[in-house]
């Protein structure tokens, strides 16, 4: 969550119609119409808004590399006759995600960028997302953007699980989801199929080894069962790109089946070269938005920590920090602030629904940990019943407060309470001590084993399973003298 994210969203005029997120088949262009006036200035317009809205675009060596392959590859699509026709964009995000709007613009984030292996993946990956603008697809999802607004189908996550299909759960939803930058549109399984089509067509004329695309949904799949596990959820579902995404596992093998019908044996991977471009690259939460450390969540910019229930896991986004469980959501954000607790705990609660208007039976004054603070909670008639809305907020400066919006079953609301009393300011010490993660690549040396590497992740759980992960790697893989791997470090 950065500090300065009090704006307005993108339009939905605009943007619902833009976004060609998703990495499906129907009849495959040959060749795609050139960009339109139109689309690029659909896209230009769009574009700083999606730069703000997923973390801001990187600048320096990853970022023009990311820059120079995504160009090379948009230019097989026919969209534009020259690599200048596109803008590609690193973005500075810890979620795994990738789109592309008219106009010629197509963005990856950092963290999906460390999950790849080589530099064709990153092609395919690319290519996927410049063949959905090719095949105008989210203008054929117009009608439908256009029924809902741009985070509508976030939103269903959180009132499917509790709400129904009721505007406060949307409403919850989408605040909380649009904190994980899940604003991408979803495509329909049809559509994302003739993307990695298209993708894998684009990578055979660049002369890239085709099979790129079934290798990065092979990752995307092992990656989105890892956090799972890790979690402690019991299916795969996060608000990540691989489930806006349909179902990349299945995926995986109609994409090599594709590659292997284009007849091409081979090709390039440039792995060695893809390993040392993105050597440095953060990895994770970057320490300006915040971090999740387990259950905690800290802020060294802001000077604030808090701890999730037991059970529950964060996801860190732009805009808000989402904390989900079996038994209630919540998000942590900011709105802007005048002074009074009473006034702002009741706006946070007036803006929770469209649908209707949510009061709470009283607000009460309170201290946490120091920390001026003010709460209320309103019982609201759902789709699937009774639940409780509450709202804790906290003052940290008079022209500053941070709260939190929580959703529980009717009587349960109580199960974040260890949550809203864990708030606090952090020293400088405490802040200073917050060190992000980046990718270090090495060189397998002479009796280097995947777990001897692996007790190198800067992680206390599941070391193995995350170097798996990250380096593509099978159950039974092992590793060699002389290979290049990834691993995840604290930086300096």
């Amino acid at each position: 969550m950065t500090r300065i994210k009090l704006a307005a969203t993108a339009t939905v005029s605009t943007l619902s119609l833009a976004l060609a997120g998703c990495m499906g088949g129907g009849n495959i262009p040959s060749a795609s119409a050139p960009i339109t006036q139109s689309e690029a200035q659909m896209g230009a317009e769009a574009h700083p808004q999606l730069l703000a809205e997923f973390g801001g675009a990187m600048s320096g060596s990853h970022a023009q590399y990311v820059q120079q392959v995504g160009q090379n590859i948009a230019v097989q699509s026919g969209l534009g006759n020259a690599r200048e026709s596109f803008t590609v964009s690193l973005l500075n995000s810890p979620v795994n995600n990738a789109f592309a709007i008219p106009g010629g613009y197509v963005y990856t984030t950092r963290q999906l960028v460390a999950l790849m292996n080589n530099e064709a993946e990153l092609a395919a990956v690319l290519g996927h997302e410049v063949g959905h603008v090719a095949a105008r697809h989210s203008q054929r999802r117009q009608a439908a953007a256009q029924r809902n607004t741009l985070l509508g189908a976030a939103g269903a996550i959180l009132s499917g699980v509790l709400l129904g299909n009721s505007g406060l759960g949307q409403q919850l939803g989408q605040a909380a989801l649009q904190g994980s930058q899940l604003l991408t549109l979803k495509f329909s399984r049809s559509q994302e199929l003739e993307a990695d089509e298209l993708g894998i067509r684009y990578l055979n004329s660049a002369g890239y080894d085709p099979r790129a695309m079934g290798t990065v949904l092979q990752s995307l799949a092992l990656q989105n069962a890892l956090d799972a596990r890790v979690q402690g959820r019991d299916n795969a579902s996060i608000p990540e790109w691989a489930s806006t995404h349909p179902d990349p596992a299945s995926r995986v093998q109609s994409a090599l089946s594709k590659a292997q019908a284009t007849g091409v044996s081979g090709g390039i991977t440039n792995r060695d070269t893809f390993l040392t471009r993105i050597d440095g690259l953060t990895y994770g939460d970057d320490p300006a938005q915040g971090v999740v450390e387990g259950r905690q969540f800290i802020h060294p910019e802001l000077r604030l920590a808090f701890t999730a229930p037991q059970g529950f896991y964060m996801v860190n986004g732009t805009r808000a920090v989402s904390v989900n469980g079996q038994s209630g959501q919540a998000q942590f954000s900011l709105a802007p602030y005048n002074g009074n607790l009473e006034s702002y705990v009741a706006s946070v609660f007036g803006g929770v629904s469209e649908q209707q208007q949510i009061r709470p039976q009283s607000i009460q004054r309170t201290t946490v940990n120091g920390l001026p603070a003010a709460y209320g909670t309103a019982r609201v008639n759902s789709g699937n019943g009774q639940v409780d809305v509450t709202v804790f907020a906290y003052e940290f400066a008079n022209d500053r407060a941070y709260h939190f919006v929580a959703i529980t079953p009717a009587g349960n609301a109580s199960v974040f309470n260890a949550m809203f009393g864990s708030m606090r300011r952090i020293d400088s010490q405490t802040a200073a001590n917050v060190i992000p993660r980046v990718i270090d690549v090495v060189t397998v040396r002479s009796g280097d084993t995947v777990n001897s590497l692996a007790s190198r992740m800067a992680y206390s759980d599941n070391q193995v399973d995350r170097f798996r992960v990250l380096n593509g790697l099978t159950s039974s893989e092992g590793v060699s003298a002389g290979q290049k791997v990834k691993l995840v470090v604290r930086g300096r």
